[in-house]
């Protein structure tokens, strides 16, 4: 199974970090090949990152992007069909510039907004919950972050719950792409709540009483 990442920012290299020791080989795209060749040099697991464009990126069979909402469909859009019969993975949350509010209605989602967009992918979320603090130290007093998967596509949702699970995380069905409308303002939830208490951006969600 071949999987690529899209982007270099804080999210990008935090995925990277926490999915590639466990993988055979990544493709890892970037508008820039030579910035990222560059920006991998030294990179403890270097020798498994195949550098790629955006373009390159989508042969592979699992897409994770890590682009912001309002980045991520006019981007769908314009490669819909090479992004045919692929997962794809969504990370993003539709906040508005100043992190206050929504820019989707009350019901939907933006991973559901990606699947209207994409009828003939299989759209997958996740990481939704994990702010980009908690991929770059991901365990917090020897406590892993919730991580929850959520999908229309049982399959589709399998097959990424599997490739995250031997990440530092606790790896939950999340159910239904819809609940993404639930995950998705939590997110914003606790982002006010850690800002309001000084420990923005270290924070993700743990559901107390589960098993590890």
């Amino acid at each position: 199974m071949k999987v690529s990442i899209l982007g270099t920012g804080r999210m990008g290299k935090g995925l990277v970090n926490n999915l590639l020791p466990h993988l055979e080989e990544l493709r890892w795209g970037s508008r820039s090949v030579q910035r990222l060749t560059e920006l991998i040099q030294g990179h403890a697991y270097r020798s498994k990152i195949v550098p790629v464009d955006y373009v390159e990126a989508l042969e592979a069979d699992v897409i994770i992007h890590a682009f912001w909402f309002r980045d991520v469909l006019p981007w769908a859009r314009a490669n819909r069909d090479k992004l045919s019969g692929k997962i794809m993975v969504d990370i993003a949350n539709p906040f508005t510039e100043d992190f206050n509010d929504f820019v989707t209605d009350w019901g939907t989602s933006a991973a559901e907004e990606l699947q209207k967009l994409l009828p003939d992918t299989k759209v997958v979320g996740a990481f939704k919950n994990t702010f980009f603090k908690v991929l770059e130290e991901p365990l917090h007093q020897g406590l892993r972050s919730d991580v929850y998967v959520t999908g229309n596509d049982e399959e589709a949702k399998r097959t990424v719950m599997e490739l995250i699970e031997p990440a530092p995380f606790r790896v939950w069905d999340g159910g239904r792409l819809c609940n993404n409308r639930t995950i998705e303002r939590m997110t914003l939830f606790e982002r006010e709540v850690a800002v309001r208490y000084g420990n923005y951006p270290y924070v993700s969600f743990r559901m107390f009483g589960m098993n590890e």
